[in-house]
């Protein structure tokens, strides 16, 4: 008996000392990023709209444009795209509940001040501005728990008036607070000839790729000297082009060119507004990314929205390539179309953001979608829940 009790004890230390080892090892092993390893098809499941204008922490919930998902702390972060017009440029941290009907609520539970390096708020757009910002792409990064962030800049050449300001890439605490940014290469830098970003066509998707060593970033329309917008109806060489980070450095490794859908509609007047362009990027794995297409044309009810299974491997870096109309990619990124979702039959509204979410009880992982409302009280701020067929 005491021999067998010594040996219990022995056992019961070893066991103790993998334990804490275990713990110690962990500390230092980059969170596993999620993926899918396999999408051949996406299974629409719900739509929730979240009510208009609704109030939360004396802000006005709206302009929706990013949403990314810890599932370490079950949280869903949301950047709005306002600037600081009605209240100051900011996120949301919220909860989705779901249920085997799909998404049944969505509720807010933080809101927080998007800040400046000098610790100030963003101040709204105005006349000749120099300083502004116009959130659209958020990624929240499980390897170091900063938030990373983007903003288009703007470009205004008119009679009076002319804003000059580049888009950026941010790095932000939880809380909002500024920690660095990733410095961009010289074609993102706007310009007053027509060579450089368009204006609200800069830095709209973002993710991370390699277990959070990279970083991705898209145009949602071509630079200037890359060709032309996307047309109505015909496939026009319209290329846009996604930027590669290596997060280590910050030093920008790759560019390569992904050619955009043409325009899905005529918009109902002839002098009418239309585009197509891409919203959001979401890495899979495997040199492989999700790119949504957003097409829209004034007076058409909606968007046409389109979700591609894109491939980098095999793909020209076009990272010394000044002009791709003088010198178009030799390969660019192979794309297939994995949902239509004017197939639906439903109304789609202005989706922005993408992100993959929790895992249904069949195994099935999930991807959600989010739309900007734009603060118009004709548009909503719509989640849409996609089961992934593997």
């Amino acid at each position: 008996m005491l021999k067998r009790e010594k040996c219990s004890k022995i056992a019961f230390a070893l066991l103790i000392a993998l334990i804490l080892g275990g713990c110690s090892v962990t500390k230092n092993v980059i969170p596993k990023q999620q993926v899918l390893s396999s999408v051949r098809s996406l299974k629409y499941i719900n739509t929730y709209v979240f009510p208009h204008n609704q109030q939360f922490k004396g802000t006005t919930v709206g302009g929706l444009s990013a949403i990314d998902f810890d599932p370490v702390k079950q949280v869903y972060y949301l950047i709005s795209d306002d600037r600081s017009a009605i209240n100051p440029a900011r996120f949301y941290t919220a909860k989705i509940s779901l249920s085997a009907a799909g998404i049944n609520n969505v509720s807010m539970i933080a809101v927080n001040t998007l800040y400046q390096q000098d610790g100030s708020a963003y101040p709204k757009l105005s006349k000749g501005a120099t300083r502004t910002t116009d959130p659209e792409a958020m990624r929240y990064n499980g390897a170091t728990r900063h938030l990373y962030w983007t903003s288009e800049g703007d470009r205004v050449m008119k009679a009076g008036d002319t804003v000059m300001i580049d888009p950026t890439i941010n790095i932000i605490a939880t809380n909002g607070k500024y920690v660095d940014s990733i410095p961009l290469p010289d074609n993102l830098r706007m310009q007053r000839i027509e060579s450089g970003p368009r204006r609200n066509g800069v830095l709209e998707g973002l993710t991370f790729a390699d277990n959070f060593r990279t970083l991705y970033v898209n145009l949602e329309e071509p630079l200037y000297q890359d060709g032309p917008r996307a047309e109505v109806g015909v496939r026009n060489n319209a290329f846009v082009r996604i930027y590669q980070f290596d997060l280590k450095t910050k030093k920008n490794t790759g560019q390569y060119a992904y050619e955009l859908e043409p325009v899905a509609l005529p918009p109902l007047k002839a002098d009418g507004e239309y585009i197509n362009g891409i919203p959001d990027i979401l890495w899979l794995g495997n040199h492989r990314m999700l790119v949504t297409e957003r097409s829209y044309s004034e007076g058409q009810k909606g968007t046409s929205i389109k979700v591609f299974l894109a491939e980098l491997k095999g793909a020209t870096n076009i990272l010394t390539t000044k002009s791709l109309k003088e010198n178009p990619a030799s390969h660019p990124v192979k794309k297939k179309m994995l949902l239509n979702m004017d197939d639906l039959g439903i109304y789609i509204d202005n989706i922005e953001g993408a992100t993959i979410g929790p895992v249904l009880p069949n195994g099935h992982q999930t991807l959600i979608f989010v739309a900007d409302n734009n603060f118009n009280e004709k548009e909503q701020n719509q989640f849409m829940l996609f089961e992934v067929i593997p």
